[in-house]
């Protein structure tokens, strides 16, 4: 079972920048496509991003497009998020998560994806 740790969540003022990283142990990980999540408190934890597992292929939701970047090191087995730009409503609890049962595209819902790292808050002040 793979294990992942997220870091990088902070505190940050509107417009500013943050990058998170997960770093992934106990499995194979370039063989996952990952993903990152996000929860605001009351609401329902939404897709941000993923990677396939060349870091060939990227997706990304219409809120963060254009601001947020994915990437991944297949050799240091992590996973990163860029956040520019970064506005009120991007404050929640940041997830990694990694889709290990494999689908034939980058998966969006929350349910594909099989193994979760613990959260990292990141809060952006106006």
């Amino acid at each position: 079972q793979v294990q992942l740790v997220e870091s990088g969540g902070g505190l940050v003022q509107a417009g500013g920048s943050l990058r998170l990283s997960c770093a992934a142990s106990g499995g194979t990980f370039v063989t996952y496509a990952m993903g990152w999540f996000r929860q605001a408190p009351g609401k329902e934890r939404e897709f941000v991003a993923a990677v396939s597992w060349s870091g060939g292929s990227t997706y990304y939701a219409d809120s963060v497009s254009g601001r947020f970047t994915i990437s991944r090191d297949n050799y240091k087995n992590t996973v990163d998020l860029q956040m520019n730009s970064l506005k009120p409503e991007d404050t929640a609890v940041y997830y990694c998560a990694a889709d290990i049962d494999g689908h034939t595209s980058l998966v969006v819902r929350s349910l594909e994806y099989d193994s979760w790292g613990q959260g990292t808050q990141v809060t952006v002040s106006s």
